[in-house]
């Protein structure tokens, strides 16, 4: 019987262990746009509100296509705020290839979870930790 009640035991913490030991996504953080101007010399933070949205995509991560979108939006909001196709595209082309989720650094797709993740869609519990985080998110630009 003590064996059976055992057994029982570990049959339940194997379980449970996966959903305790389950990542947890990092609060987030955005320094505008990284390793890029926030805003020209005579305009500052013209852009960097672009910048956090994105970066507010990238910190959560996803699917590929998510990335894909994201990094559309950026270029979007960077030509609505200047008005300039060849900064918009430059940025567009930064993120694009810079922000490759393979890329250990800060600011790679998917920084807010454990280095590793690649492109992996959210699962309903880590959505679920997203969207309690972005209740309390400052989205204002970076000092």
């Amino acid at each position: 019987m003590k064996d059976k009640i055992f057994i029982f035991f570990v049959l339940c913490i194997l379980l449970i262990y996966p959903s305790v030991n389950a990542a947890l996504i990092k609060p987030f953080e955005s320094d505008g746009c990284s390793l890029f101007p926030d805003g020209s010399l005579l305009t500052q933070n013209v852009w960097c509100e672009c910048c956090v949205q994105h970066d507010i995509a990238y910190w959560q991560g996803g699917a590929e296509l998510k990335k894909i979108q994201a990094d559309k939006a950026l270029k979007k909001c960077i030509q609505e705020k200047t008005g300039n196709d060849l900064l918009a595209e430059a940025m567009y082309q930064g993120v694009k290839l810079g922000g490759h989720p393979i890329f250990p650094n800060w600011y790679r797709w998917g920084y807010g979870w454990p280095y590793g993740r690649a492109f992996q869609s959210l699962s309903d519990e880590e959505q679920r930790q997203v969207d309690l985080q972005l209740r309390f998110v400052d989205t204002s630009c970076p000092d």
